[in-house]
């Protein structure tokens, strides 16, 4: 008989997993709060604990993972996070969660994952003379720049915080402009080589020869202005991370040096005779399909196996919407201090960014956000300030929400309406949402007529 505990706050939150979860072989209780959650770890065993981050309390879901690790080495604890970021996700990893579930519920992936962290325990339990004692604690993180709450970040942060626990290779793969590399130096600055150097080159934007001399370094005369002997980022890298950004852009011949550098951890500087140590870890970006790469010849396999032991996929801007107004609201905190402006972005205008695809990503955001607060031409962003191709995303969305609306004021106070249900009257949550300060926030309910009574 498996014993589950579900801890939330929400009580329809906890009936609803003990109805999704039930089977004959399973016991299951619940805790409203950590309190009484951390008083029946005391009391009883769990194979498995599934709890909220969030839980309106003094201790959180990170206190509770704790708590039961603490206790019962080989309970697994699931965490379920609406607002994940990498911090927390690192935290969690290191204190042993087994995965993380993202509100909104996937029912079918909750199931799923649920199977195998009871699985997980079976095993665990049959080991537990074998296991180690004691478990790392955690460090202090520093903020990383990614920014999303969405569960496909959320997902990301997952895979950083278990890369970051080991010196495997790692192959960040995803379109241009997704932030490949800011998830490689989250990746690096979680690791245990956090404080030695981390050095990155992008292979697509260098000459072939001037590549190979950059990665590797060079030895005097070994070239026409090889004046004197230089070290590649190899050697800079020493005892740290080298990040090769856009791998997918160099030759096979190169191939072959970097698959030595993996194997062998030495290097052969260009035109030298002796080989050099090193002691780095690789991290690896592609925009490009490697596994067609690999199968049209244009990527050797045998590097593609060495450098994917861990995969790290960073999902484009279009399949993370929600996590548009979080992004925009940052960049236009950077672009108003730069410019030494007060620039706000409307809600139409971010509705409208929110709908758009943005082929070129987080760096097309960046940059529009940039232009717009440069050569806005009052206090507030409006649809009508947007680039025409951004007034209202794609143009069957624009179609239904903009064609048949009366005016833009009447579409403004629909939207305001609709955030601040979404968000339950939380005023701090609708700015956020907005993209807005809560000073403009109470403007425009004044100006609309709509009461900020929270529920």
């Amino acid at each position: 008989m498996f014993r589950i505990l579900v801890v939330d706050d929400d009580q329809e939150t906890c009936r609803f997993m003990k109805e999704l979860l039930a089977r004959p072989d399973r016991e299951i209780e619940l805790a409203y709060d950590p309190d009484r959650a951390l008083a029946i770890a005391g009391e009883m065993p769990f194979d498995l604990v599934i709890s909220d981050i969030n839980l309106n309390s003094r201790l959180t879901g990170l206190d509770v993972l704790r708590a039961f690790k603490s206790a019962s080495p080989d309970a697994q604890v699931l965490l379920i996070s609406g607002f994940g970021s990498l911090e927390m996700a690192v935290d969690a990893v290191r204190n042993g969660a087994f995965d993380f579930i993202s509100k909104p519920f996937n029912i079918a992936e909750v199931k799923a994952v649920v199977d195998r962290a009871l699985a997980q325990a079976t095993a665990a339990a049959a080991a537990t003379a074998d296991r180690t004692a004691g478990t790392r604690p955690p460090r202090e993180i520093q903020p990383a720049g990614l920014v999303g709450r969405s569960p496909a970040m959320l997902a990301v942060y997952k895979q950083i915080a278990r890369a970051a626990d080991t010196t495997a290779p790692v192959l960040i793969i995803g379109e241009s402009g997704t932030g490949k590399e800011l998830v490689a130096r989250a990746v690096h600055t979680h690791s245990q080589r956090s404080s030695r150097p981390f050095v990155a080159i992008n292979c697509g934007a260098i000459t072939e020869t001037l590549l190979e001399s950059e990665m590797f370094g060079h030895v005097r005369g070994s070239f026409t202005g090889a004046i004197n002997d230089s070290k590649g980022i190899f050697e800079q890298a020493h005892t740290g991370t080298v990040f090769l950004d856009e791998l997918g852009e160099t030759s096979p011949g190169l191939q072959v040096k970097l698959l030595r550098v993996l194997e062998e951890n030495e290097v052969r500087p260009v035109g030298g005779s002796r080989t050099i140590k090193v002691d780095i870890r690789i991290i690896a970006a592609t925009n490009v399909d490697i596994e067609k790469a690999v199968v049209d010849g244009r990527f050797r396999q045998d590097l593609y196996y060495r450098l994917g032991v861990i995969t790290v996929t960073v999902p484009p801007l279009r399949e993370r919407r929600e996590d548009i107004p979080l992004l925009a609201a940052k960049f236009l905190r950077n672009a108003c201090s730069r410019a030494q402006r007060t620039v706000e972005i409307g809600p139409t205008a971010m509705q409208a960014l929110s709908l758009y695809d943005w082929p070129g990503n987080v760096r097309e955001l960046e940059n529009v956000v940039e232009r717009l607060v440069v050569f806005s031409r009052g206090s507030m962003i409006e649809v009508a300030d947007l680039p025409p191709n951004l007034r209202g995303g794609p143009q069957d969305v624009q179609h239904s929400l903009f064609q048949d609306l009366p005016s833009l004021d009447e579409l403004e106070k629909r939207y305001l309406k609709h955030v601040l249900e979404t968000v339950g009257g939380n005023r701090t949550r609708a700015a956020e949402v907005l993209g807005v300060d809560r000073r403009t926030l109470y403007r425009m309910a004044e100006r609309f007529g709509i009461s900020l009574e929270e529920s």
